[in-house]
């Protein structure tokens, strides 16, 4: 084994550095053989070490490689209008999207350089439902023409709010309150809505209230003593001050007892509702028998009609106790059913001034029904 005496001082000297280096050098030489047939030496050292590892190769490239295909199509709508600036998109069999683009002024649009492949498009417009072709197949150098692509107008979508009932009858019944015929009286208890929301036994109570405590009812009451005191009506109550203050009292709390039982109590029990549901249309004849039936029947608070028992029990036992505060002369079962009968005559005929008369007089009557 020859070792050159350079090469031997050069790995004595720098053995603490690089001992392994020196050691692989040192053997290669007592290696001729295989040194001649490898060509070792210092310089091909960095020869015989193993290459670094190749990055890994990114083949996507490959498949955006253009093609020669086109697929070109017009944007139609169902009159056969152009509808351009729709948004036209070419997807893969894979569901991945090759390319996008809005179509033209004419409805046109056209991909180019379109590998071979399987494809399918869709087509986005405003104020149109999507729309998507079945899956097509392109060849090299094809000019593959899209069948007619024509959209529909999207459905207009409405959303109903579909809000409570008592809410809804609370918002009638602020109407109804501000009708006053003449500006002056009121003239709650008719409804102008043919289909008015039923009542809960809580706005009866409110409505009936607000009714029969109106300021106005004490005028009225003022008035009608003032008659009975004039004509001698309940002569049991005398005359001068102390009769008119009966019969004023006796007047109030008729008008107050009526109300409330036939509006709230009675109404509420038998699920009646107490309004006039004004007519408005039809002949004379069949809005006259309406008118006068208010007498007889009413409406239930399912929309049924049904007998006025409301206001028939209301007048009976409004009359039954009034027995406790008029004159001995003016009680009994007699006076009772008189009483109640006139109740009933009345509503019939307020009924007529209702459908007639009252709407043609009354401020703020709600519900669009013409008279």
């Amino acid at each position: 084994m020859i070792i050159p005496g350079n090469l031997l001082q050069i790995c004595n000297r720098a053995r603490v550095r690089v001992p392994l280096l020196c050691l692989f050098v040192l053997l290669s030489h007592s290696l001729p053989g295989r040194a001649q047939q490898s060509g070792f030496g210092v310089a091909s050292v960095a020869e015989a070490l193993p290459d670094a590892p190749l990055p890994a190769q990114d083949n996507s490239a490959k498949d955006q490689t253009a093609g020669t295909a086109t697929i070109a199509g017009v944007v139609l709508d169902s009159d056969g209008a152009a509808v351009s600036g729709a948004l036209v998109r070419l997807f893969l069999s894979d569901g991945r999207q090759l390319e996008a683009l809005k179509s033209g002024v004419n409805g046109e649009f056209t991909f180019t350089q379109v590998p071979t492949g399987s494809y399918s498009v869709t087509v986005d417009a405003a104020r149109f439902t999507s729309f998507k072709t079945e899956r097509f197949t392109v060849a090299a150098g094809q000019a593959y023409s899209v069948p007619q692509i024509s959209l529909a107008i999207a459905g207009v979508n409405t959303s109903v709010v579909v809000r409570p009932t008592e809410e809804v009858a609370a918002e009638q019944i602020k109407a109804e309150e501000k009708q006053r015929a003449l500006g002056v009286f009121p003239n709650f208890y008719v409804s102008y809505i043919p289909d008015a929301a039923p009542l809960t036994s809580k706005q009866k109570l409110s409505m009936a209230v607000h009714d029969t405590f109106d300021w106005t009812s004490l005028i009225g009451v003022s008035i009608g003593a003032g008659i009975q005191q004039a004509n001698n009506s309940f002569s049991g109550y005398g005359q001068g001050a102390e009769g008119y203050g009966k019969r004023w009292g006796a007047l109030y709390a008729d008008g107050r007892t009526s109300d409330l039982l036939s509006h709230y109590v009675f109404a509420s029990l038998l699920h009646q509702d107490p309004r006039y549901f004004y007519q408005g249309t039809g002949t004379k004849k069949s809005r006259l028998f309406h008118a006068l039936s208010n007498g007889f029947v009413a409406r239930s608070d399912s929309g049924k009609t049904m007998p006025n028992y409301a206001y028939l029990f209301g007048d009976l036992s409004s009359a039954a106790i009034s027995n406790a505060y008029y004159p001995k002369s003016d009680r009994g079962a007699g006076h009772v059913f008189t009483n109640a009968g006139l109740g009933i005559a009345g509503r019939a005929a307020l009924g007529v001034v209702q459908e007639f008369i009252a709407k043609w007089l009354t401020t703020h009557s709600s519900g669009s029904t013409a008279p």
